[in-house]
């Protein structure tokens, strides 16, 4: 199926995610651009997306960050795999098992966004996003809100 028929249909499928931490203080977050076909012009966190068929979920997180943010040399590490369902508009469901990725970035980290899928970024601790998330949850993808609710402490190690 293409990908607008799995989210058409809510259909089960795989999913790469990644937060980029500076230092480990502070995450990159971007804001979707608005010609993305679900939750354009919502914050998500630093990147995300479909691995292609028998790639390895590694391999997706190192391409992705390259294709929508310019961002080479990091290596991101494995940090949980998780299942969520929610509304993304539009008639449109994501139902992903994700595997989620950190990458320690420098803090003088090079970004290039592609603004066929960024329009912005952001750097900001993760209480501080966590915070804006709970202020104004209707500016963040759904995704990133569930992330930060249920599965904050697995990803992050911290509550």
């Amino acid at each position: 199926m293409d990908k607008l028929a799995v989210h058409l249909k809510g259909v089960r499928h795989k999913a790469v995610s990644v937060f980029v931490l500076d230092g480990g203080a502070r995450v990159l977050i971007q804001r979707r651009a608005l010609g993305k076909y679900h939750t354009p012009g919502l914050w998500a966190n630093t990147c995300c997306t479909h691995p292609h068929w028998d790639e390895d979920p590694r391999d997706c997180a190192v391409r992705r960050l390259r294709e929508e943010l310019g961002i080479e040399g990091l290596d991101p590490v494995a940090a949980d795999q998780v299942e969520y369902r929610a509304d993304v508009g539009g008639g449109m469901v994501e139902h992903e098992v994700v595997d989620i990725f950190i990458a320690r970035a420098p803090a003088d980290l090079a970004l290039r966004p592609n603004p066929d899928e960024v329009m912005e970024t952001r750097w900001l601790t993760l209480d501080a996003l966590a915070a804006e998330v709970v202020a104004e949850p209707t500016r963040f993808t759904p995704w990133l809100r569930i992330y930060l609710a249920e599965y904050r402490d697995r990803i992050f190690g911290t509550g």
